[in-house]
């Protein structure tokens, strides 16, 4: 199918532009505005309203005020409005798969992949809207009863990142609308049109004025600053780099603040001698090139038993290597542009990096000459196991591969990282699975499977890949708090 600039112009026209406040898209306050790019050409897509620190007040403020009618709505009215959000993003599905295309810069194929996981987590959730469960029991001694109700956290902060721009949002606000909290959405600066978008579709879905506000802006600490040192927030979520999450817990500890943090990865992929490397291969290639590598659960180490090493390496660069690099609107693309030029110089040193350090590029290893911040499908094998690429989140379309003997040294190399988001293992050997899965310090564990997100799964890491999680029965819990009320028993003896 043929993207057309006629069809491009036509969405973007449709996309709103200003800041959404208490139901109403409004210019900011300053009359302050930013560019949104296309990576893949450096031309403007857009141009925003660049909301400033009155304007996140402002938000805080609708969502102050709209907290408690919405604490009070039906819990099915409230999945009713996520269940029609849903069908409009399925209706619309090619718009914001171009959209993100357009603005991230992945492939279409796999950006309509993107809209299918992230549309999910909504109608996930407008179903577990009615099955948050309280629990109703009596004392151990007999003389009370405990009534144990779940309640909205209360309004929100919630700051997505660039790489999924649907799937991070709908991660976030899916859950809080199920829950009955307020929000005030701060995206990425670099892809916020997909946001703006679909805030728009939640309000035709029939969301509540002031339940969901979107502040789109330059600068996210003026968002982030001021609306978290106000007593009314009562939460925030964040997804992005380690550093800026640690930044804002201890933001958050002033005001004792509830947090999310899904924060960076280093995803070990661990490949035994009795695994089938066909599979393995394939299975590397959907948890390395998925988004071009620009993703946290991203697999970042190969890890190789030393006897099965160079086939796999082989079988890996083959494929990495008939990969196509090109514009995601272009039908023949399957790997995309990184999102900025910095992203693609920082690649490109750890490469550098790692090949003076005596690693090979056995595949790419360079940037793509001309316009756009394209980077080649790189395999580097003999990487040292200190070299800065296998302790760095790469955040690019490079696999660097090194060696393992041993289970025992398999285990002792996944988890030498700091991070503790996603891992991944192939053997044909179940016990080994469920013996080396128990030793690895990560949240997520992919056996024999190189995709594992899912929106009724618990999405989250440990160590300083973050706090809480996201997905699953646990996801709403996350913007709820427990209520304790100790009634007298009139039966007591």
């Amino acid at each position: 199918m043929t993207i057309t600039p006629e069809r491009e112009a036509e969405l973007l026209a449709s996309v709103p532009t200003g800041l959404l406040i208490n139901g109403e898209w409004r210019d900011a306050s300053d009359g302050g505005t930013f560019d949104v790019h296309d990576p893949a050409t450096g031309k403007v897509l857009a141009t925003l309203a660049s909301a400033t620190s009155d304007d996140a007040m402002a938000a805080l403020d609708a969502a102050d005020a709209a907290q408690a009618s919405w604490a009070r709505t039906a819990p099915r009215e409230r999945g009713e409005i996520l269940r029609r959000a849903f069908d409009l993003i399925q209706e619309r599905a090619e718009d914001f798969a171009l959209l993100m295309t357009l603005e991230m810069g992945k492939p279409l194929a796999e950006a309509r992949g993107e809209v299918t996981y992230g549309s999910e987590f909504l109608r996930w959730f407008s179903e577990e809207a009615v099955r948050d469960y309280g629990r109703y029991l009596t004392t151990p001694e007999g003389k009370n009863k405990i009534l144990v109700q779940r309640k909205p956290v209360g309004p929100c902060l919630l700051i997505t990142p660039w790489n999924f721009p649907l799937a991070m949002a709908t991660r976030k606000v899916g859950p809080a609308v199920a829950a009955g909290c307020t929000m005030v959405l701060k995206p990425a600066k670099l892809t916020p049109l997909t946001s703006q978008l679909f805030a728009a579709t939640m309000m035709e879905a029939g969301l509540p004025a002031g339940v969901l506000n979107v502040t789109s802006s330059k600068s996210a600490s003026g968002i982030s600053g001021p609306i978290m040192q106000d007593p009314r927030l009562r939460k925030v979520s964040f997804t992005g780099s380690t550093p800026v999450g640690k930044q804002l817990l201890k933001d958050a500890a002033d005001n004792v603040l509830r947090t999310s943090m899904e924060l960076g990865g280093n995803a070990p992929f661990l490949v035994f001698a009795d695994a089938d490397l066909d599979k393995a291969v394939e299975g590397a290639m959907a948890a390395k090139m998925r988004n071009m590598g620009e993703a946290c659960t991203a697999a970042n180490r190969f890890l190789v038993e030393k006897s099965v090493a160079a086939d796999f390496t082989a079988k890996f660069a083959q494929a990495m290597g008939d990969l196509k690099l090109g514009r995601g609107t272009e039908d023949s693309s399957t790997v995309g542009p990184l999102i900025d030029g910095g992203a693609r110089d920082d690649v490109h040193a750890l490469v550098t990096a790692a090949i003076e350090a005596g690693a090979e590029a056995v595949t790419g290893g360079a940037p793509r000459e001309g316009d756009g911040y394209f980077y080649q499908p790189t395999v580097l094998s003999n990487v040292p196991n200190d070299a800065e690429i296998l302790r760095s989140e790469i955040f690019g379309p490079v696999a660097p591969v090194t060696t393992f003997e041993t289970e025992e040294e398999a285990i002792q190399l996944a988890n030498a990282s700091e991070y503790g988001l996603a891992s991944y293992l192939y053997t044909a050997d179940y016990n080994r699975m469920f013996r080396v899965s128990e030793q690895l310090e990560f949240g997520m564990v992919g056996f024999n499977a190189g995709v594992i997100s899912n929106a009724a799964a618990p999405f989250g890491g440990v160590k300083q890949s973050g706090l809480g999680r996201e997905g699953g029965s646990e996801g709403i819990a996350e913007y709820t708090t427990a209520q304790y009320i100790g009634i007298a028993d009139p039966y007591a003896v």
